[in-house]
C-alpha cells in the first residue's frame, strides 16, 4: 500500500458524516427492528431481551455490509484509505520488536518497513492533529535514518510490502 496525501479539510468531513450515519443507522435500525419483532412476537413475562439483541445484531451486520458495499465509492476514498493504511501500520506494529531486532543487524527488510510504519504514523496523526507524539516519532524517525546511514541503505517508504513482514 503505497503512502498518499490525503485531503485532511475532506477526510474529517467525510469520515464524521459516515460515523454519524452508522450511528444514527444502528440507532434508528435496532430500535426499529426490536419494535417491530416484540409487536409480532410479543412474550408474556414481558422480557424481550432475545428481540432487542437481534435487533441490534441483524443492523450491525446490515451497517457492516453497507460500508464494505461502498467502500469503493468516491465519497468513501479517504476514509477507506486511512481504515487500510491503520490495519497496514497495526500488522507492522504487532511485529515491531523483531523488526528492530532485525534493522540493528542490517535487515533491509526490517528498516523500510519501519520507515513506513513512520511515515504512514506521521500521516495519520497528522490527519487527527495528534501532535503530542510527533516529537517521539522524530526521535525514533532520527534513530532509523542512523541505522540507515550506518548500513549505507536510502530508505523509500513506498519501497515497502507487506510480504516484507513474512520472516519476522
Amino acid at each position: 500500500m503505497q503512502l498518499i496525501e490525503v485531503n485532511k479539510a475532506r477526510y474529517n468531513r467525510h469520515v464524521k458524516i459516515v460515523f454519524a450515519a452508522c450511528a444514527i443507522g444502528l440507532a434508528i435500525g435496532s430500535l426499529s427492528l426490536s419494535q417491530l419483532l416484540i409487536a409480532l412476537f410479543p412474550d408474556e413475562s414481558g422480557r424481550h431481551f432475545h428481540w432487542n439483541l437481534l435487533g441490534v445484531v441483524v443492523t450491525a451486520i446490515t451497517v457492516v455490509w453497507l460500508l464494505n458495499k461502498f467502500r469503493q465509492h468516491e465519497f468513501m476514498r479517504e476514509v477507506t484509505y486511512v481504515w487500510e493504511l491503520k490495519q497496514a501500520l497495526n500488522k507492522i506494529h504487532r511485529k515491531m520488536r523483531a523488526l528492530e531486532t532485525a534493522a540493528n543487524e542490517g535487515n533491509i527488510n526490517a528498516l523500510v518497513a519501519m520507515q513506513y510504519s513512520y511515515a504512514g504514523s506521521r500521516l495519520l496523526w497528522q490527519l487527527d492533529d495528534n501532535t503530542l507524539t510527533l516529537d517521539e516519532l522524530a526521535i525514533k524517525q532520527a534513530e532509523l535514518d542512523r541505522l540507515a546511514e550506518k548500513f549505507n541503505v536510502t530508505l523509500k517508504a513506498n519501497d515497502y510490502d507487506e510480504s516484507m513482514l513474512k520472516p519476522f
